[in-house]
């Protein structure tokens, strides 16, 4: 035993929702690589060899009682990884309402002993959630599933955007509550990265941010170095962080606030609504 065996996962169980592809799936092998028991949950052929694969649709909550069941516990970390684009239908179950119903059902079956976390990948575009958070607050306390994509189709909140900063909203929000059960949850808000997602977005998606990247010397970045921080905040090395959405994007975010890259400060100031 050393003082950095609390960056592993040896003897621990961990749960990637939407770990067949794109980051997730950089994750379940990051996970895997660390010493963890893995349980991909997708909708996706899963590849990992010596995963658990669970077929699993996150805008049906049949589907995810039926995978949640066959699951089981213990889960000792939860990654929520899924995520499609806009114009997909059921985005806003997909995104965060699906993910939001799995937890719940793991935490009601006592499938998430104390000592476990949570990690979301939210995204960049999630930043700025808090000046919509008396809107958030409203779909956030809307616990039935179909019940708030109602909402949010009817107000036009069925969106990539909404979604990501609702999960922003959900995990400052939660934090205390799950804290008081020994449970830590937290998120990546990653800035443009090499998935299927993004390639399938590459104009708008890889696009962004090219000008910092260029005068930065760095490149988009890889699933696996969004993996890293991912599974980080679910070790027992981040037992001091909970309800935090970590932004990945490289510094683009705060040369933006700091004007020390100028070009980044219209757009993340239009973000925030400065």
């Amino acid at each position: 035993m050393s003082l950095f065996d609390a960056f592993r996962f040896d003897g621990k169980r961990v749960l990637v929702v939407g770990g067949a592809t794109g980051m997730g799936a950089a994750a379940a092998e990051l996970a895997q690589s660390a010493g963890a028991e893995v349980v991909v949950m997708d909708y996706a052929d899963v590849a990992l060899a010596g995963a658990t694969a669970i077929t699993v649709n996150l805008a049906d909550v049949a589907s995810i009682d039926a995978a949640v069941e066959e699951c089981g516990g213990p889960v000792h970390a939860v990654l929520a990884c899924a995520g499609v684009a806009d114009g997909t239908p059921g985005i806003e179950k997909i995104n965060f309402l699906g993910h939001r119903y799995l937890i719940e059902r793991l935490l009601s079956a006592g499938a998430l002993p104390p000592g476990s976390a949570i990690g979301f990948i939210s995204s960049a575009v999630g930043l700025g959630w808090e000046k919509n958070l008396p809107e958030l607050r409203e779909y956030l306390a809307i616990t039935d599933v179909e019940k708030a994509s109602a909402w949010a189709v009817e107000r036009g909140r069925a969106t990539y955007l909404w979604s990501k900063q609702t999960v922003c909203a959900y995990v400052a929000s939660e934090s205390l509550r799950l804290l008081k059960l020994g449970i830590r949850i937290n998120a990546i808000c990653p800035g443009p990265t090499e998935t299927p997602l993004a390639q399938a977005n590459k104009e708008t998606w890889l696009g962004f941010g090219a000008d910092y990247r260029a005068e930065a010397g760095v490149e988009v970045a890889t699933s696996l170095e969004q993996a890293y921080p991912l599974l980080f905040l679910c070790s027992d090395a981040a037992t001091a962080i909970s309800g935090i959405t970590l932004i990945t994007d490289s510094g683009y975010f705060g040369a933006g606030v700091t004007e020390s890259f100028p070009a980044a400060a219209a757009a993340v100031k239009f973000v925030l609504s400065l």
